[in-house]
């Protein structure tokens, strides 16, 4: 009848309302994610967001892609703010405004990914979250890992580290476990709308996925290497307002050599990024000479966070040093946008100005860097967010058997950043099947084993020294043999079998 108001087609609910639920959906996705660790949210949310989207109008299932984008990303990724704000010293309006913008680019894959899947598949049948929803899912995850430099934050599989889908890290890293995420709640909007079939087939196809990845967690790809090491990794719990100031220098430098000195006995002791804040050519060489003394005397090596400047080039890198018998220099490779460089310089050196953020002009290392030398083993090393990229990471592998991350997280303040970080570094010990050791200025600092569990961790802003035993390992898990690339293929291959498969039923059966 005339005036009748249109409704959904997502349990009879008014559009207005499927469109609030979508927002809610996406809101709702980052609790699935340290430090609030409620797992299933990674399956129900993308479950109902599928939902959402069945029979809606390209246009609608764009907006609905982009409230769950907001939700999503606005909270998951709101510590931003602070580290413009609070660290920055971006005014509070500018700061707020510039995380809207950021927060609604990146709202803009699922907005695309939703426009997509409704536009070349209008009629979506049963197997349309299957094939379609779950593969471009994690396309766009993909995707966002890399364009514009990459931002890999909240990818389904990292809520998974402690879950059965956390098996198929070794095999298929993150991106696979994502696509295994994503396929479960394929399984879950389809058998909501198809109630009759959700337990003889669907069901059983839920719980195969997730079967399968606990036997698959029991694959060993790698065994011990030599005897248990004994670590250290100190957190200086450094305040960011005084940590370059002059004054401040002798003082943090003394906590770090004392920390380190009243630590148990260890064959390797870490300290965080830039954790001594003087360039490498400014610090008093009986200091460094002193550590390196200690190293000789004791057995113990140490990797230290530190600025190098190159006096010639003028270019400085955000490096770590090994101070063992076999020095060795590794130099930050990926670097954050507006945090270490300006973006499209000068476009953006302006803003860098404004923003007085503290040794923000670095340069890249080289990308064949090789793996340094401590405490008698080859160590993959990463710097900041490097370890969020898996396939930069498993480039020290097989070599190396240990993997080393420092960070500075007292740029996140208390917020759900750091935690979010760790989690992150626990999906980089299970893919390559080797220990890693995490060292931040204001903590959570962590020991990991190869498996993905936290062996140690630290209190957070406390001034900490965290000690443990860990077991280097070898061998090559199929993650670092073959990296992304299998995995993405796969996606690539369902979707074309999914376009095949609705071009072939378009087309006119000819009976002959």
């Amino acid at each position: 009848p005339a005036g009748k108001r249109p409704r959904s087609n997502f349990l009879s609910w008014p559009p207005a309302w499927a469109d609030v639920a979508a927002g809610v959906a996406g809101l709702l996705l980052p609790l699935a994610f340290s430090p609030f660790d409620l797992f299933p949210l990674a399956i129900l949310s993308p479950a109902l967001l599928f939902m959402i989207w069945h029979g809606a109008s390209p246009g609608r299932a764009a907006f609905r892609g982009f409230l769950f984008g907001l939700g999503m990303f606005g909270m998951g990724v709101s510590w931003v703010y602070v580290s413009l704000h609070l660290y920055g010293n971006m005014p509070a309006p500018l700061a707020g405004f510039a995380v809207f913008l950021f927060v609604a680019g990146l709202s803009l894959y699922p907005t695309l990914l939703g426009w997509l899947q409704a536009r070349f598949f209008p009629k979506p049948g049963p197997w349309h979250p299957l094939f379609v929803l779950s593969s471009l899912w994690v396309l766009f995850e993909w995707m966002r890992g890399w364009f514009l430099t990459g931002f890999p934050w909240l990818h389904l599989g990292y809520s998974q580290v402690a879950t059965p889908l956390a098996g198929y890290a070794p095999w298929f890293g993150v991106y696979g476990v994502s696509f295994l995420c994503a396929l479960s709640a394929a399984l879950l909007a389809v058998g909501v709308r198809m109630p009759d079939k959700f337990l003889k087939l669907f069901f059983p196809l839920l719980i195969l996925v997730w079967a399968a990845g606990w036997a698959a967690g029991k694959v060993e790809w790698v065994e011990p290497l030599d005897k248990p090491l004994q670590v250290t990794l100190i957190q200086g719990n450094v305040p960011l307002e005084s940590k370059w100031q002059p004054a401040a220098r002798r003082v943090i430098m003394d906590r770090y050599a004392s920390l380190s000195a009243q630590a148990p006995r260890s064959d390797l002791i870490v300290w965080p990024e830039s954790a001594i804040p003087v360039t490498r050519d400014e610090i008093d060489p009986g200091y460094l000479e002193n550590l390196q003394r200690l190293s000789r005397t004791t057995g113990t090596d140490f990797l230290i966070g530190i600025v190098e400047r190159d006096k010639n080039t003028r270019r400085y890198y955000n490096s770590v040093i090994s101070v063992s018998p076999q020095p060795g220099t590794y130099r930050k490779q990926h670097l954050v946008p507006f945090g270490e460089y300006p973006p499209l310089d000068p476009l953006f050196r302006w803003l860098m100005r404004n923003l007085h953020i503290p040794m923000s002009d670095f340069s890249a290392g080289p990308a064949d860097q090789l793996p340094l030398m401590a405490a008698g083993h080859k160590i993959g090393v990463s710097v900041c967010y490097e370890d969020a990229f898996g396939e930069e990471v498993i480039r020290a592998l097989p070599q190396a058997s240990l993997l080393v991350n420092v960070s500075e997280d007292a740029w996140f303040g208390d917020s759900i950043a750091p935690h979010q970080r760790l989690q992150m570094a626990r999906m980089r010990a299970l893919e390559t099947g080797r220990p890693m050791l995490r060292a931040a200025n204001t903590g959570p600092s962590a020991v990991i084993d190869h498996r993905g569990e936290v062996v140690a961790r630290s209190p957070q802003f406390q001034a900490h020294a965290l000690t443990a035993t860990v077991r280097p390992m070898r061998g090559v898990t199929p993650y670092v043999r073959f990296g992304n690339g299998p995995v993405v293929l796969f996606l690539v291959f369902m979707l074309v079998v999914a376009v095949l498969g609705a071009y072939a039923h378009k087309r006119p059966i000819n009976m002959g």
